[in-house]
């Protein structure tokens, strides 16, 4: 299959709002938005890193992107920041769970969560819930996963607040990415078994050069290590412009089916986008509703999908 952004279809009068869009993927996905016609919001954060990723994006694609204060791991800054979005605007009709961390050492969210569960999965799945008022009339809700599901067997409710002794940051991202696809697929459902008229589908950008390759080193402390990371991401890693086109594939292509999962297509690995499969574990429809359930009950959150009949 040949895409390029060049397909993207005419966005003018759509609304989509990009979670960690300052930098790589997320910076990415919001300037072809802004391109192809669509208002975006830009959630970020850090307001000082959002204010200049927003002026970039602003030269870039000669229109201005609008930017949304937002903290992934702080629940009460989510309910803040989806409570602004209802206020402002009657609809959003692309919502890009996209900010995600990567392999950092033991973190906690404000709310006690392990820091990459917490924030890749349980602070998007609050926000999606939040924002369902808005999420009307054929919104697309796409979350941005990692190849790196196909490296855990499953996930359990003790790995929500997982301690520091038992810690392993690659096993934790992994599990992360494998929620964001148990979520993704589990509001499939639900919006279908409601009638709601709601497209919930994944994307995963293979192996793309960002800074979140060198973002969990720092946290820790080791720059040199760090440095490495970044050096040998830029050497082998595709762009993250590239890495952003199964997330721009998924948010745009017409008649992509529900719960399509896109990921790059030469051995998901780099290149054009095309529809690709998640593990037998991630289609796991069972844990798919343990994991909703946790997720319920840890954020206080229960996204209500008959609002969108």
């Amino acid at each position: 299959m040949s895409w390029s952004t060049a397909d993207i279809p005419d966005l003018t009068g759509k609304l989509a709002l990009v979670t960690g869009a300052t930098s790589g993927l997320g910076y990415e996905t919001a300037l072809e938005l802004l391109r192809h016609g669509a208002d975006v919001l830009v959630a970020a954060r850090n307001p000082e890193k959002a204010a200049q990723a927003a002026q970039t994006l602003t030269q870039q694609a000669g229109r201005a992107p609008t930017v949304l204060e937002l903290d992934l791991a702080d629940l009460a800054s989510v309910e803040k920041a989806a409570g602004e979005v209802i206020r402002s605007y009657d609809r959003l009709d692309l919502l890009i769970n996209n900010a995600g961390v990567m392999a950092p050492p033991h973190r906690e969210t404000i709310d006690g969560f392990e820091l990459q569960i917490g924030t890749n999965h349980l602070g998007h799945f609050a926000l999606t819930g939040r924002l369902m008022p808005v999420l009307v009339g054929g919104s697309r809700v796409v979350t941005v996963s990692s190849f790196m599901h196909k490296t855990v067997r499953g996930i359990s409710e003790a790995d929500l607040r997982r301690p520091a002794g038992s810690y392993r940051k690659w096993e934790a991202y992994g599990k992360s990415k494998l929620a964001n696809l148990l979520f993704m697929l589990e509001l499939d459902r639900r919006a279908r078994a409601a009638g709601a008229d709601l497209l919930s589908v994944g994307a995963h950008p293979g192996y793309a050069s960002t800074h979140l390759q060198a973002a969990g080193p720092e946290l820790a402390g080791n720059h040199r290590q760090a440095r490495l990371w970044a050096a040998a991401t830029r050497l082998i890693a595709q762009s993250a412009a590239a890495g952003a086109w199964p997330s721009l594939y998924a948010a745009t292509y017409p008649g992509l089916r529900p719960g399509s999962f896109v990921g790059p297509g030469f051995f998901e690995y780099r290149g054009t986008p095309k529809v690709v499969l998640p593990t037998r574990t991630a289609q796991d429809a069972e844990l798919a509703r343990e994991l909703w359930d946790w997720s319920v009950e840890a954020t206080g959150v229960d996204p209500a999908l008959t609002v969108l009949r």
